[in-house]
């Protein structure tokens, strides 16, 4: 019993021990909480604080910042506003400047003004007294003379023309029998020689190509349905295609050599192939451009053997072989090119010039017709532009553009001659033709040409269109104004017409007198 009582008290004072324990040790952790917390609070508000006067500074930071930027804004503001201030003010002195200059001028030329006024009433008081004398020395010689004033003037007028034309024609015709002993002979034996030496053929082509066909049942085929492979071919090609009422025909019609060239090898393959249709067009089409790109290379190169001219730029090679497909006034252009060409070798070779430099600058002097439906300008200009982007020389430059008369004064020697050898290969009998609506429009247009000037009453073109004869009003135009008027005539011609060769300008001046026996 005892025991038990002894283990009750010793448990009962163990539980008091613990429970003291528990409170004393609650109460020391509650103070460590709350020490925690203080320091805490306080490290909080020390960041605060330190994060609140960072945020101060850089506010102060920024202030500056658009405070500087401001000022500084301003300052350039005021400094531009000055700048334009002086600006205004230096215009304002130069304008007053010039306005004092002004009035100083004005005052000037009323100075001047009064100062020629005054010596055009001096002149006219001496002018007047000049013509009293004149009179008076007219009255005394003539009183001497025992002529009037208009009997002396015209016998001694007389007199003067007499001898004038008495020296004119003794010189005339020794110049003239000299010029033609000597010209005559060499440039006919040049020009014979260099024509011989050259047998080129007569060549014309017109600007449509026709196509035969088997019967005319390709023609609907060519057209397809709704028209969609000849729009198809057309637009493949860039040429016109005329399907029309002609038997066993199609007509293809093109301004440009080249593809109306391709535009017929085309409709040829298509028509034997059979398969007419937009995507075989197209196929066939693209062939025959690149197999012609390779001809027209042939062609060039070929032509540049013939000529006896190496070392052509490859692009001059390519536009000397569209020539095969251009033509003027019927003439084939690569065929008048080589015809210039040897001839212009055969004439510097007889006359001991530059043989080399006569050849290419003939083979060149048209190149520009190869792409002149391209380019705009004169075949001469774009010639002349092509041999100067490929380095030509400036006499070669010259030779190019004078070629035709009236352009470029000829420079050289040989510029004559590639002039020379031009008109003999376009002037010689059938190099050239015109169609009969053209010759007759350049018929037309030459007698209005005439008819245009000043006492011409009526003009004749004659010798298909190779001379023009033109009667004119006696009354109104002399013998002397004749000649000037068959020059001008011939000026105005040369600048408003195309024509192959020359023309003859004829002025009739024709005086009748009538009378009635009655």
């Amino acid at each position: 019993m005892e025991n038990m009582i002894a283990i009750a008290i010793t448990a009962a004072v163990a539980f008091v021990i613990g429970f003291v324990l528990r409170l004393v040790y609650a109460k020391m952790n509650a103070k460590s909480t709350e020490q925690v917390s203080e320091q805490i609070i306080k490290e909080a508000k020390l960041t605060a604080e330190a994060k609140l006067k960072d945020a101060l500074i850089e506010a102060k930071q920024i202030v500056d910042k658009e405070r500087k930027e401001f000022e500084q804004e301003i300052k350039e503001r005021k400094q531009s506003a000055q700048n334009t201030e002086n600006r205004l003010n230096q215009r304002e002195e130069n304008l007053e400047r010039k306005l004092d200059a002004l009035e100083q001028k004005e005052k000037n030329l009323v100075n001047k003004e009064k100062a020629v006024a005054d010596k055009e009433q001096s002149l006219k008081v001496k002018f007047d007294e000049a013509e009293k004398i004149k009179e008076e020395q007219k009255k005394v010689l003539e009183r001497i003379s025992g002529m009037t004033r208009e009997e002396a003037k015209k016998t001694l007028i007389s007199a003067m023309e007499e001898e004038a034309k008495q020296d004119a024609a003794v010189l005339a015709q020794r110049i003239e029998q000299e010029a033609r002993d000597n010209a005559d002979r060499r440039s006919k034996e040049i020009i014979s020689v260099a024509i011989q030496r050259i047998a080129a053929d007569h060549t014309a082509d017109i600007t449509t190509s026709t196509v035969q066909i088997p019967n005319d049942e390709i023609k609907g085929r060519v057209i397809g349905r709704e028209g969609r492979n000849i729009r198809a071919f057309e637009q493949a090609t860039g040429v016109d295609l005329i399907v029309d009422d002609t038997p066993e025909a199609i007509t293809v019609s093109a301004f440009d050599g080249v593809r109306r060239q391709i535009a017929k090898i085309a409709l040829e393959r298509l028509i034997a192939d059979g398969r007419i249709h937009p995507a075989r067009i197209e196929e066939v089409v693209e062939k025959v451009k690149k197999e012609m790109d390779i001809h027209i290379k042939e062609v060039g190169e070929q032509a540049a053997i013939d000529s006896g001219v190496p070392g052509l730029n490859p692009e001059i090679i390519k536009l000397l072989g569209k020539l095969k497909y251009r033509t003027s006034y019927g003439q084939n252009q690569l065929q008048h090119t080589l015809e210039v060409t040897w001839l212009a070798g055969a004439i510097a070779g007889e006359l001991g010039l530059d043989v080399m430099f006569c050849k290419k600058a003939a083979l060149l002097h048209d190149i520009g017709k190869a792409v002149d439906h391209e380019v705009e300008g004169t075949h001469h200009q774009i010639s002349a532009d092509i041999a100067k982007k490929y380095g030509e020389s400036p006499k070669m430059i010259n030779a190019i553009l004078s070629h035709h008369e009236g352009f470029e004064t000829p420079n050289s020697a040989e510029a004559f001659v590639i002039a020379a050898a031009d008109a003999i290969s376009a002037a010689r009998p059938g190099a050239r033709r015109e169609s009969v609506e053209h010759y007759l429009k350049r018929l037309e247009k030459l007698e209005k040409v005439a008819k245009e000037f000043k006492g011409v009453s009526m003009a004749y073109a004659i010798q298909a269109g190779r001379e023009v004869r033109i009667l004119v009003e006696p009354e109104d135009v002399d013998d002397k104004q004749s000649q000037v008027l068959a020059h001008d005539i011939a000026k105005k011609v040369e600048q408003e017409l195309e024509y192959p060769g020359q023309i003859k300008i004829t002025v009739i001046r024709e005086t009748r007198a009538q009378d009635i026996a009655k």
